[in-house]
């Protein structure tokens, strides 16, 4: 192994040492928006891909990297899920995943704020995610604003602004 090879190997090695793997098929995000004021629609996103490297005794060394997959929406209409899909919300072709990237990671009150980037649509936002952790899972919830991400039309009554979200993280037993 030449010496610059052998530095970076046991430099990367500490990072990947906690490293876990999620568990695709039991994973996923959903959401919750009102309707026409009237009515609340809700779906999910599976296709959980990424890497997790997390400590709870070790915060500044654990990072996320998650992407969702942006063609999986599903509200059980297809023809919602068709116009979302679309350029007036996801593009899908053009958007293919939504991802989350860590930056800072504390713990409050027995849960932990994750803190990092969020990039859904072609724009990235700096964003705090509550988690709790427990038997391997990451729970969380939050709200997010969808015209910060260009997500549907600007005004009009149609879709809500603020959008619900809930994530279910499970890991893979090691």
């Amino acid at each position: 192994m030449k010496p610059i090879q052998a530095i970076l190997f046991f430099i990367s090695v500490p990072l990947f040492l906690n490293a876990q793997q999620i568990d695709t098929e039991n994973s996923k995000v959903t959401f919750a928006v009102r309707n026409m004021k009237i009515r609340t629609v809700k779906g999910t996103f599976t296709g959980m891909k990424g890497k997790i490297n997390f400590d709870e005794n070790n915060l500044s060394n654990s990072k996320f990297s998650i992407c969702i997959d942006t063609k999986t929406i599903n509200t059980k209409s297809k023809k919602r899920d068709k116009h979302l899909k679309n350029k007036d919300f996801f593009e899908v072709e053009k958007y293919p995943t939504i991802c989350f990237v860590s930056e800072t990671i504390e713990k409050n009150k027995g849960n932990y704020l994750v803190k990092g980037k969020l990039t859904m649509h072609g724009i990235t936002k700096t964003i705090t995610i509550p988690l709790n952790y427990k038997d391997n899972v990451f729970l969380g919830e939050f709200e997010l604003d969808r015209r910060d991400y260009e997500i549907g039309a600007k005004g009009g009554f149609m879709v809500g602004k603020t959008i619900k979200i809930s994530i279910h993280c499970k890991l893979k037993q090691a």
